[in-house]
């Protein structure tokens, strides 16, 4: 299988092929709205302002399972992310990323980037990065702000 075989739902339940985003550098992270972390949703979109027409997109997937800090429906997650952080990048549905109700492109992401951070994501913020091809490249730690990844994200869209 290839992150081309999945689909994933929008804020509204609607599934969305990942397919659409085929020759695509993506940058994908499991977020919340009430964390530590949540700050970097801005040096996310300054990184989707400044390489999105080299192809390149962010997918946010909010997650409740790290200390309820993604409270509230996907609307509400939407209204908050667009008026206080400005994103303009694709918001999902919320889901999991770890357990029985784990979605399955976690499950696809986690089995083929663990490396030295272990295939179970600890915390909101995860960030995998996938390249023009489907493969998984790299995962980062939440602590890793946007600006670190740059320079990647730069050499993928070469």
């Amino acid at each position: 299988m290839s992150i081309y075989d999945y689909k994933v739902k929008d804020t509204q339940g609607n599934e969305v092929p990942m397919e659409q985003y085929k020759g695509k550098v993506l940058l994908i992270v499991n977020t919340a709205t009430g964390c530590g972390f949540t700050p970097q949703y801005e040096g996310m979109q300054k990184l989707y302002e400044n390489y999105k027409e080299e192809g390149f997109e962010i997918l946010d997937f909010p997650c409740n399972q790290f200390g309820n800090q993604a409270p509230g429906t996907n609307d509400d997650i939407v209204n908050f992310c667009t008026l206080k952080y400005h994103t303009t990048f694709q918001t999902f549905g919320k889901i999991d990323v770890n357990g029985e109700k784990e979605d399955p492109l976690y499950t696809f992401l986690k089995g083929n980037k663990s490396g030295i951070l272990g295939s179970k994501i600890k915390w909101n913020f995860t960030k995998f990065l996938v390249g023009r091809n489907g493969n998984v490249i790299a995962r980062y730690a939440p602590t890793d702000k946007p600006e670190k990844i740059e320079k990647d994200i730069k050499n993928l869209l070469k």
